[in-house]
Protein backbone atom coordinates (compact mmCIF):
# COMPACT_ATOMS: atom_id res chain seq x y z
CA UNK A 1 0.00 0.00 0.00
CA UNK A 2 1.51 3.54 -0.68
CA UNK A 3 0.57 5.89 1.72
CA UNK A 4 -0.77 9.38 0.42
CA UNK A 5 0.89 12.75 0.98
CA UNK A 6 -0.24 14.14 3.93
CA UNK A 7 -1.67 17.18 5.40
CA UNK A 8 -2.70 18.57 2.20
CA UNK A 9 -6.14 19.47 0.03
CA UNK A 10 -7.13 18.10 -2.98
CA UNK A 11 -9.72 20.33 -4.40
CA UNK A 12 -10.56 18.06 -7.16
CA UNK A 13 -10.94 15.37 -5.39
CA UNK A 14 -12.71 17.34 -2.33
CA UNK A 15 -10.12 15.78 -0.31
CA UNK A 16 -8.78 16.50 3.03
CA UNK A 17 -6.25 14.78 5.04
CA UNK A 18 -5.58 15.14 8.35
CA UNK A 19 -2.81 13.30 10.30
CA UNK A 20 -1.87 12.86 14.20
CA UNK A 21 0.97 10.31 14.66
CA UNK A 22 0.85 7.11 13.05
CA UNK A 23 -3.32 7.77 11.99
CA UNK A 24 -4.45 8.97 9.02
CA UNK A 25 -7.73 10.40 8.11
CA UNK A 26 -8.79 10.69 4.41
CA UNK A 27 -12.19 12.78 4.09
CA UNK A 28 -13.47 13.11 0.70
CA UNK A 29 -16.81 15.02 0.57
CA UNK A 30 -19.18 14.45 -2.48
CA UNK A 31 -16.83 11.76 -3.98
CA UNK A 32 -16.37 12.05 -7.88
CA UNK A 33 -14.26 9.07 -10.42
CA UNK A 34 -10.92 11.20 -9.00
CA UNK A 35 -11.80 9.89 -5.80
CA UNK A 36 -12.71 6.42 -7.36
CA UNK A 37 -9.20 6.40 -8.76
CA UNK A 38 -7.76 7.95 -6.10
CA UNK A 39 -8.77 4.84 -3.98
CA UNK A 40 -7.41 2.36 -6.68
CA UNK A 41 -4.20 4.05 -7.07
CA UNK A 42 -3.09 4.34 -3.53
CA UNK A 43 -4.82 1.89 -1.35
CA UNK A 44 -5.34 -1.86 -1.60
CA UNK A 45 -9.21 -2.13 -1.66
CA UNK A 46 -11.43 -4.60 -3.04
CA UNK A 47 -12.44 -3.22 -6.35
CA UNK A 48 -16.04 -3.83 -5.65
CA UNK A 49 -15.97 -2.11 -2.38
CA UNK A 50 -14.67 1.06 -3.91
CA UNK A 51 -17.55 0.50 -6.83
CA UNK A 52 -20.12 -0.02 -3.94
CA UNK A 53 -19.14 3.42 -2.22
CA UNK A 54 -20.58 4.96 -5.92
CA UNK A 55 -23.66 2.69 -5.47
CA UNK A 56 -26.41 4.50 -3.97
CA UNK A 57 -28.30 1.24 -3.74
CA UNK A 58 -26.63 -0.39 -1.20
CA UNK A 59 -27.92 -1.56 2.22
CA UNK A 60 -25.97 -0.41 5.44
CA UNK A 61 -23.00 -3.74 5.72
CA UNK A 62 -19.63 -4.54 7.15
CA UNK A 63 -17.43 -6.27 5.36
CA UNK A 64 -14.19 -7.78 7.11
CA UNK A 65 -10.74 -8.15 5.60
CA UNK A 66 -7.42 -9.37 6.90
CA UNK A 67 -6.23 -5.45 7.28
CA UNK A 68 -8.92 -3.59 6.48
CA UNK A 69 -12.81 -3.01 7.40
CA UNK A 70 -15.01 -2.02 4.89
CA UNK A 71 -18.78 -0.06 6.52
CA UNK A 72 -21.83 1.53 4.44
CA UNK A 73 -23.97 3.78 6.24
CA UNK A 74 -27.59 5.89 5.79
CA UNK A 75 -28.42 8.58 7.57
CA UNK A 76 -31.72 10.62 6.80
CA UNK A 77 -31.67 14.32 6.27
CA UNK A 78 -35.06 16.88 6.52
CA UNK A 79 -35.56 18.29 3.62
CA UNK A 80 -37.88 21.15 4.07
CA UNK A 81 -39.08 22.46 0.80
CA UNK A 82 -40.04 18.60 0.28
CA UNK A 83 -41.26 17.82 3.76
CA UNK A 84 -39.52 14.95 3.54
CA UNK A 85 -36.17 13.26 4.58
CA UNK A 86 -33.96 12.16 1.87
CA UNK A 87 -31.92 9.24 2.64
CA UNK A 88 -28.19 10.03 2.01
CA UNK A 89 -25.22 7.05 2.07
CA UNK A 90 -22.07 7.19 3.59
CA UNK A 91 -19.31 4.93 3.17
CA UNK A 92 -15.70 4.41 5.72
CA UNK A 93 -12.37 2.15 5.58
CA UNK A 94 -10.77 1.70 8.64
CA UNK A 95 -7.47 -0.06 9.02
CA UNK A 96 -4.60 0.40 11.43
CA UNK A 97 -2.88 3.70 10.69
CA UNK A 98 -6.04 5.23 8.54
CA UNK A 99 -9.67 6.18 8.39
CA UNK A 100 -10.99 7.12 4.94
CA UNK A 101 -14.70 8.44 5.20
CA UNK A 102 -16.89 9.01 1.79
CA UNK A 103 -19.72 11.12 1.93
CA UNK A 104 -21.96 14.00 0.80
CA UNK A 105 -21.53 17.41 1.34
CA UNK A 106 -24.89 17.64 3.60
CA UNK A 107 -23.73 15.35 5.95
CA UNK A 108 -22.71 18.06 7.84
CA UNK A 109 -21.32 16.10 11.56
CA UNK A 110 -18.49 14.62 9.73
CA UNK A 111 -17.93 17.96 8.29
CA UNK A 112 -17.92 19.40 11.74
CA UNK A 113 -15.81 16.94 13.39
CA UNK A 114 -13.03 16.93 10.37
CA UNK A 115 -12.96 20.81 10.77
CA UNK A 116 -12.52 20.58 14.71
CA UNK A 117 -9.37 18.72 14.09
CA UNK A 118 -7.95 20.50 11.29
CA UNK A 119 -7.70 23.71 13.88
CA UNK A 120 -7.44 21.80 17.32
CA UNK A 121 -4.08 20.03 18.10
CA UNK A 122 -5.68 19.10 21.40
CA UNK A 123 -8.99 17.55 19.30
CA UNK A 124 -6.49 15.62 16.87
CA UNK A 125 -4.75 14.28 19.85
CA UNK A 126 -7.69 13.11 21.40
CA UNK A 127 -9.39 11.59 18.59
CA UNK A 128 -6.74 10.16 16.80
CA UNK A 129 -4.54 8.46 19.76
CA UNK A 130 -6.89 5.76 20.56
CA UNK A 131 -7.18 4.45 16.97
CA UNK A 132 -8.96 4.78 13.73
CA UNK A 133 -11.63 2.76 15.41
CA UNK A 134 -12.05 5.41 18.10
CA UNK A 135 -12.21 7.95 15.02
CA UNK A 136 -14.98 5.99 13.42
CA UNK A 137 -16.85 5.43 16.43
CA UNK A 138 -16.79 10.31 17.06
CA UNK A 139 -18.27 10.23 13.58
CA UNK A 140 -20.96 7.57 14.36
CA UNK A 141 -21.42 9.32 17.92
CA UNK A 142 -21.56 12.76 16.01
CA UNK A 143 -23.84 11.54 13.34
CA UNK A 144 -26.04 10.20 15.58
CA UNK A 145 -26.62 13.19 18.14
CA UNK A 146 -26.80 15.35 14.62
CA UNK A 147 -29.90 13.23 13.72
CA UNK A 148 -32.30 14.26 16.58
CA UNK A 149 -32.52 17.55 14.99
CA UNK A 150 -34.67 15.32 12.35
CA UNK A 151 -36.82 13.64 15.13
CA UNK A 152 -37.76 16.93 17.11
CA UNK A 153 -38.85 17.84 13.46
CA UNK A 154 -40.55 15.29 13.19
CA UNK A 155 -42.44 15.41 16.72
CA UNK A 156 -43.02 18.89 16.07
CA UNK A 157 -44.84 18.29 12.98
CA UNK A 158 -46.98 15.83 14.64
CA UNK A 159 -48.37 18.42 17.57
CA UNK A 160 -49.19 20.34 14.58
CA UNK A 161 -50.61 17.56 12.63
CA UNK A 162 -52.85 16.48 15.83
CA UNK A 163 -54.66 20.44 16.36
CA UNK A 164 -55.03 20.01 12.51
CA UNK A 165 -56.74 16.72 12.55
CA UNK A 166 -59.31 18.11 15.04
CA UNK A 167 -59.87 21.22 13.25
CA UNK A 168 -62.89 21.31 11.20
CA UNK A 169 -61.18 24.08 9.05
CA UNK A 170 -58.28 22.47 8.29
CA UNK A 171 -57.99 19.87 5.97
CA UNK A 172 -55.06 17.43 7.29
CA UNK A 173 -54.88 14.25 5.10
CA UNK A 174 -52.03 15.54 2.98
CA UNK A 175 -50.07 16.23 5.88
CA UNK A 176 -50.87 13.10 7.43
CA UNK A 177 -49.79 11.48 4.28
CA UNK A 178 -46.23 13.53 4.00
CA UNK A 179 -45.78 12.45 7.47
CA UNK A 180 -46.64 9.23 7.71
CA UNK A 181 -43.96 8.72 4.33
CA UNK A 182 -41.40 10.29 6.35
CA UNK A 183 -41.26 8.34 9.43
CA UNK A 184 -41.25 5.05 7.23
CA UNK A 185 -38.16 6.94 5.82
CA UNK A 186 -36.50 7.31 9.26
CA UNK A 187 -37.79 3.45 10.24
CA UNK A 188 -36.25 2.30 7.15
CA UNK A 189 -32.71 3.96 7.80
CA UNK A 190 -32.06 3.99 12.04
CA UNK A 191 -33.40 0.36 11.76
CA UNK A 192 -31.22 -1.38 10.07
CA UNK A 193 -28.59 1.10 11.31
CA UNK A 194 -28.77 0.43 15.07
CA UNK A 195 -28.14 -3.88 13.82
CA UNK A 196 -25.05 -2.46 12.50
CA UNK A 197 -23.73 -0.72 14.63
CA UNK A 198 -23.91 -4.17 17.15
CA UNK A 199 -22.02 -5.88 14.56
CA UNK A 200 -19.56 -3.20 14.24
CA UNK A 201 -18.58 -3.40 17.89
CA UNK A 202 -17.54 -6.40 17.91
CA UNK A 203 -15.08 -6.03 14.40
CA UNK A 204 -14.26 -3.07 15.38
CA UNK A 205 -12.15 -4.01 18.39
CA UNK A 206 -9.02 -4.51 16.55
CA UNK A 207 -8.31 -1.36 15.46
CA UNK A 208 -9.04 0.66 18.65
CA UNK A 209 -6.58 1.08 21.48
CA UNK A 210 -9.36 1.39 24.52
CA UNK A 211 -12.32 -0.73 25.16
CA UNK A 212 -15.39 0.93 23.92
CA UNK A 213 -18.30 -1.15 25.48
CA UNK A 214 -18.77 1.95 27.54
CA UNK A 215 -18.87 3.91 24.68
CA UNK A 216 -21.02 2.19 22.67
CA UNK A 217 -23.40 1.35 25.22
CA UNK A 218 -24.05 5.18 25.35
CA UNK A 219 -24.11 5.23 21.60
CA UNK A 220 -26.65 2.24 21.43
CA UNK A 221 -29.06 4.16 24.46
CA UNK A 222 -29.22 6.55 21.49
CA UNK A 223 -30.10 4.50 19.11
CA UNK A 224 -32.33 2.56 21.21
CA UNK A 225 -34.07 6.16 22.08
CA UNK A 226 -34.69 6.79 18.28
CA UNK A 227 -35.88 3.84 17.00
CA UNK A 228 -38.40 3.47 20.24
CA UNK A 229 -39.08 7.00 19.33
CA UNK A 230 -39.80 6.28 15.43
CA UNK A 231 -42.12 3.21 16.76
CA UNK A 232 -44.00 5.68 19.14
CA UNK A 233 -44.60 8.30 16.67
CA UNK A 234 -45.63 5.36 13.51
CA UNK A 235 -48.14 4.15 16.43
CA UNK A 236 -49.52 8.06 16.89
CA UNK A 237 -49.61 9.01 13.40
CA UNK A 238 -51.68 6.06 12.36
CA UNK A 239 -54.11 6.75 14.89
CA UNK A 240 -54.21 10.22 13.56
CA UNK A 241 -55.13 9.06 9.82
CA UNK A 242 -58.18 6.65 11.45
CA UNK A 243 -59.10 9.98 13.46
CA UNK A 244 -59.10 12.09 10.44
CA UNK A 245 -61.06 9.28 8.37
CA UNK A 246 -63.50 9.02 10.80
CA UNK A 247 -63.67 12.69 11.26
CA UNK A 248 -63.84 13.42 7.44
CA UNK A 249 -66.69 11.23 7.15
CA UNK A 250 -68.67 12.95 9.95
CA UNK A 251 -68.31 16.33 8.35
CA UNK A 252 -69.26 14.51 4.74
CA UNK A 253 -72.13 13.84 6.31
CA UNK A 254 -72.59 16.80 7.64
CA UNK A 255 -72.55 18.85 4.63
CA UNK A 256 -75.11 15.88 2.59
CA UNK A 257 -77.40 16.87 5.88
CA UNK A 258 -77.02 20.58 4.89
CA UNK A 259 -77.69 19.98 0.88
CA UNK A 260 -80.81 17.73 1.99
CA UNK A 261 -82.14 20.57 3.81
CA UNK A 262 -81.64 22.69 1.25
CA UNK A 263 -83.40 20.32 -1.59
CA UNK A 264 -86.26 19.71 1.12
CA UNK A 265 -87.20 23.67 1.05
CA UNK A 266 -86.23 24.40 -2.24
CA UNK A 267 -87.89 21.34 -4.26
CA UNK A 268 -91.37 21.77 -3.93
CA UNK A 269 -90.90 25.65 -4.74
CA UNK A 270 -89.27 24.44 -8.00
CA UNK A 271 -91.84 22.58 -8.79
CA UNK A 272 -94.76 24.65 -8.58
CA UNK A 273 -93.07 27.45 -9.83
CA UNK A 274 -92.03 25.07 -12.70
CA UNK A 275 -95.69 24.21 -13.36
CA UNK A 276 -97.16 27.65 -13.27
CA UNK A 277 -94.22 28.81 -15.77
CA UNK A 278 -95.03 26.67 -18.57
CA UNK A 279 -98.00 28.27 -21.22
CA UNK A 280 -100.34 26.02 -19.84
CA UNK A 281 -103.74 27.14 -18.29
CA UNK A 282 -104.00 25.98 -14.94
CA UNK A 283 -105.90 27.33 -11.76
CA UNK A 284 -104.72 29.81 -10.35
CA UNK A 285 -102.60 30.85 -13.26
CA UNK A 286 -102.18 34.06 -14.97
CA UNK A 287 -105.37 34.45 -16.77
CA UNK A 288 -107.19 33.13 -13.93
CA UNK A 289 -105.17 34.29 -10.63
CA UNK A 290 -106.13 35.47 -7.87
CA UNK A 291 -104.87 36.26 -3.72
CA UNK A 292 -106.61 33.28 -2.97
CA UNK A 293 -105.31 30.93 -5.28
CA UNK A 294 -101.89 32.17 -4.57
CA UNK A 295 -101.72 32.00 -0.53
CA UNK A 296 -103.14 28.28 -1.17
CA UNK A 297 -100.53 27.37 -2.83
CA UNK A 298 -97.73 28.79 -0.72
CA UNK A 299 -99.67 26.88 2.30
CA UNK A 300 -99.50 23.83 0.38
CA UNK A 301 -95.72 24.88 0.10
CA UNK A 302 -94.93 25.04 3.49
CA UNK A 303 -96.93 22.29 3.98
CA UNK A 304 -94.81 19.90 1.62
CA UNK A 305 -91.75 21.74 3.28
CA UNK A 306 -92.71 20.79 6.40
CA UNK A 307 -93.48 17.03 6.57
CA UNK A 308 -90.30 16.04 4.58
CA UNK A 309 -88.62 17.67 7.19
CA UNK A 310 -90.62 15.65 9.53
CA UNK A 311 -90.04 12.77 7.42
CA UNK A 312 -85.88 13.63 7.67
CA UNK A 313 -85.89 14.38 11.56
CA UNK A 314 -87.89 10.87 12.11
CA UNK A 315 -84.92 8.50 10.29
CA UNK A 316 -82.36 10.79 11.79
CA UNK A 317 -81.20 12.64 8.76
CA UNK A 318 -81.40 15.96 10.04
Amino acid sequence: MVTPQKNIEQKPLNLKIISWGDLTWDDIVEPSEEAKKYLAEHYNFNPMDIDDCFSRRQLSKVDVYGDYLFVIFHLPVYDKATRISTVHQWSAFVGEKYLITLHPGVLTAVDELRRECEFSEEARKEYFSQGSGYLLYQILDRATDSYFSVLDKILGLMDDIEDNVFNEEIEAAKDISFLRRDIVTQRRVMFPTRALLVELENKLRRFVKMDLSVYYGDLMDHMNDICETLDECQEIIDVFKDADYVLSGYRANHTIRTLAIMATIVAPILAVASLYSMNVPLPGGIEKGSPQTFILLLIAIFLIIGASLYYLRRRHIV
